[in-house]
């Protein structure tokens, strides 16, 4: 039996200073302005039997990246961190040789969605850092919208053998118009990307995406992430999906519980051993997580 593992959520403590996008001036993000970490998750992931999880950066810098390895050697839940490096410079290969010395360090995730250049990921990374995190056995969290998709396809062709996971599955545009051009580069982008095996994708950060009436009820939420999540099956299948709460960003549209209702729903028509990738043996695969068996 495959144990449970929440792929992607957050710990953060607000008095370290560099979280730039988390503001007490940002009245929406109100809910999630506090710290949050081991203490707040640990009944969550219980009551939904959880046994492991994986911590992602939430900030843009090093220091990020060595509070959340500290957070990791209090938290024995803990399976892996993934980091932060600048991979436009080459003096990070001796960041990145540090922190891979320690084996929950798994990867890292440059925050694309906030750079202005959406072709960045095909034209800015360094060779040498690149071909660090290979040599490291590192992983790399793409953390995407629509529109990245295309330089996104880029830098995973151009590195064959560097595994890579889509984060939220590059946040579908839900709330846009029927017309709007993110629904067709999504579809195509995230279509052509499933075509390359080295790559996962994580199901996760949907539901804050969605308008607020189509969350409304777990009913609402199913019927509304229904044809994207067969989707994302049909392209990636069960063996390339990662399911991951988002958590504490998950509060800004509905409780974990309820995030987790969802879930068992959508997947409800699989088969236990399909299940059980998606909720927890991709996750412990792609990320190289020891004793994801129970």
């Amino acid at each position: 039996m495959i144990a449970r593992i929440d792929g992607h959520c957050h710990y953060w403590a607000l008095q370290r200073g560099d979280y730039d996008w988390l503001t007490p001036d940002a009245a929406h993000l109100a809910p999630i302005y506090r710290n949050f970490g081991a203490v707040d998750m640990r009944p969550l992931a219980r009551a939904a039997g959880i046994a492991r999880r994986i911590l992602v950066q939430a900030a843009p810098t090093v220091a990020e990246t060595q509070f959340l390895l500290d957070q990791g050697r209090d938290d024995t839940d803990v399976a892996g961190i993934v980091g932060w490096v600048d991979l436009s410079s080459s003096d990070s290969v001796t960041t990145l040789e540090r922190f891979a010395a320690n084996p929950i360090f798994k990867g890292v995730r440059p925050m694309l969605q906030d750079l202005d250049d959406v072709n960045w990921i095909a034209t800015r990374p360094n060779a040498k850092t690149v071909a660090a995190l290979k040599h490291l056995g590192l992983r790399f969290d793409a953390l995407v919208l629509p529109q990245h998709l295309e330089s996104l396809r880029r830098f995973v062709e151009m590195h064959p053998d560097l595994p890579v996971v889509i984060d939220h599955a590059a946040k579908p545009a839900f709330a846009a118009p029927t017309d709007d051009p993110r629904h067709a580069l999504w579809k195509l982008g995230m279509a052509e990307l499933s075509g390359h095996p080295h790559l996962c994708c994580k199901l996760s950060g949907l539901l804050t995406e969605l308008p607020a009436e189509s969350r409304s009820t777990p009913e609402a939420a199913v019927a509304a992430l229904r044809p994207t999540v067969d989707d994302l099956l049909s392209w990636f299948g069960p063996d390339r999906l990662i399911w991951g709460s988002d958590w504490p960003v998950l509060t800004l549209a509905a409780p974990f519980a309820f995030w987790d209702e969802v879930t068992a729903r959508l997947l409800d028509g699989l088969g236990q051993s399909e299940r059980a990738a998606i909720l927890g043996g991709t996750a412990a695969h792609f990320y190289g997580i020891e004793g994801g068996r129970t």
